[in-house]
């Protein structure tokens, strides 16, 4: 679907994957809903939208449609920062087993790719449809 913006039209589609810090099996199935709620409403209010989300244990991905003005670095930036903080107030119970004294549920790094086509949409998006949810 292309958007349009006061003088352009665009389309631009990322696949964006986040690994949990240390690589920790400290995601549940009651978290990545969580967090594709937060995922939700963090892009929608950057005018940017949320077009598929799932995950395992260890790591996320979210297929997403951002807006041209945004610079994608700093609107990862933020969903880390603003989903590691507020994952710690809703499970810290939980994620004290996994981390003690840290803030960080993300690791540091992140994967990004663009998407093109609609044949590779839909393959993206069947992927990220069968990651291996935690029960």
């Amino acid at each position: 679907m292309k958007r349009s913006h006061n003088s352009c039209v665009y389309k631009l589609i990322y696949h964006l994957v986040l690994v949990t810090k240390y690589r920790n099996d400290c995601l549940t199935s009651e978290m990545l809903t969580w967090l594709e709620s937060e995922f939700k409403r963090l892009l929608e209010a950057s005018d940017c939208d949320l077009m598929e989300f799932n995950g395992e244990s260890d790591h996320v991905h979210a297929l997403i449609s951002l807006h041209p003005s945004l610079a994608p670095a700093n609107l990862i930036n933020s969903l880390k920062t603003v989903t590691s903080r507020m994952s710690k107030k809703h499970f810290g119970d939980h994620l004290k087993k996994y981390y003690w004294g840290t803030n960080a549920l993300w690791n540091r790094s992140y994967c990004l790719l663009s998407v093109g086509g609609a044949s590779l949409e839909v393959i993206i998006k069947q992927y990220i449809e069968n990651q291996d949810r935690p029960k």
